[in-house]
C-alpha cells in the first residue's frame, strides 16, 4: 500500500507431472466433480510463491514498536534475523521487501527514473544494501507505483529524445502523470528505471495502484493501468536479471484482466490491505479482516475449478501477522496458526509483517516447523487448495469449511491436504453470513472432497501424527485440535468421514497419500 509523502494472453503449459491422472471424476447430482488444478511456472520464471518480510505492517502501525522508524538501519535489523533466525532460514524466509517510503516521492533523477531517498535509505544506488542482503542468501524488494513524475515532465527519457511530458499527462493523485503505453518512449523509461534496479541488486518489484482494482484509493487512478503490468514485466525481461513481480491490489478477476496478470506478473494481490491501519495502530490486524482476505481468496480460486486448469500465477493474500503475540498481532494463537495454513495451502506470497525483534516463542514454533512447510506449502506451491462444502462438495463460503490442495504427485506418492475450519461467527465481511459459536464439529466425506474413489492415510500436519486410514466402509477419523498433542479417535465402521472438534477460528490440516 502507498504511504503518501508531501489484450490478455494465454496461460503457460501443463506442468511436466499432471495432477490429472490423480483426480477422481465421479459426480453425482449434488457432489460436482473435483478437477485438476495446479500452478506452472509463472511469467519471469518461478516455480514457488516468495517467503520473507515487508516493511508495511509496522509502517502503518506505528505502535507495534514504538523504536522502529523507516530507514536502512531498522530495515536491515529486521531483515538480517530472516538470515539469523534458524527457522525462517530452514524454510526459505528470504525477500527484504521495502514498502513505499523508500524513493524520493515527487522527483526521479535526470532522466525521470526512480531513485533512492538517501538520507533514508544510502546504500541503495550504489548497491551496498543489496550486497549485504546477498552475503546472507536474501534479496531485496522495492516498490514501485504507475505513472511518470508531475515535477520530470521536461527532462528526457535516457536513451531517447523524448520528453516526460510528450508521453505521460494528467495528475493520478500520486504526484505522477499517466503514461501512453503506445507512444514511443514510455517503455523506454520503464525499461531504463527496471535496468537501474538491476544495477542496484534488486530482486522484487511490488507495483501497487493498479486498476481494474485498487477499490478505495482515494486518488485519480485512471480506470484501467493494467498495461503498466505489461510495460514492468517487459523491462524485466530485458533487463539481464530474474525478478519477481507482485501487484497489487484487489484487482480484477474478469477474464481479460486475469489474463494479463497472469501472462506478467508472478503473483497478484486478491484482497485488500489486512493490516489495522487507521483503526488499531498498537495491533496488526484482526480476525474480521482475516474472514474477508480467506473469502476474497475463495471467490477468486472458484473461478478456476469448474474444468481442469493451469495457473500460471500466484496469489498474494497480503502480508501475515503470525510471528508476534495476541497483543501485538490482534489475533490468537490458534487464529495465528489457522492464518499461516490458509496463506500456505493456497499457494499463497508468504511475506511476513511482523516485528521480527519480537518474535514469541509460539510464533517461533510456527514459523519454523519444517514438516509443515514442506507438505503445505511446497505441495500447494503446485497445487492450491479450493473450497469443498461439507455436505455438498460445492464452493461456497462457509463458517464451517473444508479445503482441498491436489491430488499430485509429491515424492514420488499421490497425495492431497485438506484444511478444515471453523472460522467463527461472521464478523462482517467473512461471506457465510452464519454465526455458530463455541465448538463445531467440521466433518467431510472422501466423496464430498471429489477423492472417493481411493483409500487414504491420513496424517495430522501440525502435530505430524498418524491418523489411520481413511476409506469407504472403514473410518471415520476424528481431530481433536487445540494441544500440541493432539488426541485422535479412530471409530470403525462410520464411513469415510474426516472430522475435527474446531473452537472458533481454528483450523486442522490434514495429509493424505493415497494407501497403496
Amino acid at each position: 500500500m502507498y504511504l503518501p509523502r508531501s489484450t490478455a494472453a494465454s496461460l503457460l503449459g501443463a506442468l511436466s507431472q499432471s495432477p490429472s491422472p490423480h483426480v477422481s471424476r465421479q459426480e453425482s447430482s449434488t457432489i460436482p466433480a473435483l478437477h485438476a488444478l495446479s500452478i506452472t511456472t509463472t511469467p519471469n520464471g518461478f516455480t514457488n510463491p516468495p517467503r520473507g518480510w515487508n516493511s508495511f505492517g509496522i509502517q502503518a502501525n506505528p505502535e507495534t514498536d514504538s523504536s522502529f522508524a523507516f530507514n536502512q538501519e531498522n530495515v536491515l535489523t529486521q531483515c538480517d534475523i530472516l538470515a539469523s533466525n534458524s527457522g525462517l532460514k530452514a524454510n526459505g524466509f528470504e525477500y527484504c521487501s521495502l514498502d513505499s517510503g523508500w524513493s524520493v516521492g515527487d522527483h526521479g533523477d535526470d532522466n525521470g527514473r526512480t531513485i533512492p531517498d538517501p538520507s533514508l535509505f544510502p546504500g541503495i544506488a550504489s548497491g551496498e544494501m543489496a550486497s549485504h542482503l546477498h552475503s546472507e542468501g536474501l534479496k531485496l524488494g522495492v516498490y514501485v507505483v504507475p505513472g511518470g513524475f508531475l515535477l520530470d515532465v521536461n527532462k528526457t527519457i535516457s536513451n531517447t529524445n523524448v520528453r516526460i511530458g510528450d508521453v505521460c499527462s494528467g495528475d493520478n493523485g500520486l504526484d505522477r502523470c499517466n503514461w501512453d503505453y503506445e507512444a514511443d518512449g514510455t517503455q523506454q523509461w520503464h525499461d531504463s528505471v527496471v535496468a537501474q534496479f538491476a544495477s542496484w541488486g534488486v530482486d522484487f518489484i511490488k507495483l501497487d495502484f493498479i486498476t481494474p482494482g485498487s477499490p478505495d484509493n482515494g486518488v485519480n487512478l485512471p480506470a484501467n493501468e493494467s498495461l503498466a503490468v505489461v510495460a514492468y514485466h517487459t523491462a524485466i525481461s530485458r533487463s539481464g536479471r530474474q525478478m519477481r513481480l507482485d501487484i497489487s491490489w484487489k484487482l480484477g478477476r474478469d477474464p481479460a484482466d486475469y489474463g494479463i496478470w497472469s501472462s506478467n506478473s508472478d503473483s497478484f494481490r486478491t484482497d485488500q490491505d489486512i493490516n489495522n491501519s487507521g483503526q488499531n495502530s498498537s495491533m496488526f490486524t484482526s480476525w474480521t479482516t482475516v474472514q474477508r482476505a480467506i473469502d476474497n481468496y475463495r471467490q477468486y480460486i472458484t473461478l478456476h475449478t469448474d474444468q481442469d486448469e493451469v495457473l500460471s500465477i500466484y496469489p498474494d493474500m497480503d502480508n501475515m501477522y503470525v510471528a508476534n503475540e495476541q497483543t501485538i498481532s490482534g489475533v490468537t494463537d490458534e487464529e495465528r496458526r489457522s492464518i499461516l495454513s490458509h496463506w500456505m495451502a493456497a499457494g499463497s506470497n508468504l511475506i511476513l509483517g511482523s516485528d521480527l525483534t519480537n518474535i514469541d516463542d509460539f510464533g517461533q514454533s510456527l514459523l519454523s516447523n519444517t514438516f509443515a512447510f514442506s507438505t503445505i506449502a511446497d505441495f500447494a506451491a503446485k497445487f492450491p487448495m479450493r473450497p469443498r462444502n461439507p455436505g455438498t462438495g460445492a464452493g461456497d463460503a462457509k463458517q464451517l469449511q473444508a479445503w482441498i490442495a491436489g491430488p499430485g504427485t509429491s515424492s514420488g506418492h499421490t497425495t492431497a491436504v485438506v484444511l478444515l475450519a471453523n472460522y467463527g461467527p461472521d464478523l462482517g465481511m467473512g461471506g457465510f453470513g452464519t454465526s455458530l459459536s463455541g465448538t463445531q464439529t467440521v466433518s467431510i466425506s472422501l466423496d464430498e472432497l471429489g477423492i472417493g474413489n481411493d483409500s487414504w492415510t491420513a496424517k495430522d500436519v501440525w502435530n505430524n501424527q498418524e491418523l489411520g486410514t481413511l476409506s469407504k466402509n472403514s473410518a471415520v477419523v476424528k481431530v481433536n485440535v487445540g494441544s500440541a498433542n493432539a488426541k485422535v479417535v479412530i471409530a470403525q465402521g462410520q464411513g469415510d468421514k474426516l472430522s475435527a472438534e474446531l473452537a472458533e477460528g481454528e483450523s486442522v490440516v490434514v495429509l493424505l497419500t493415497k494407501a497403496d
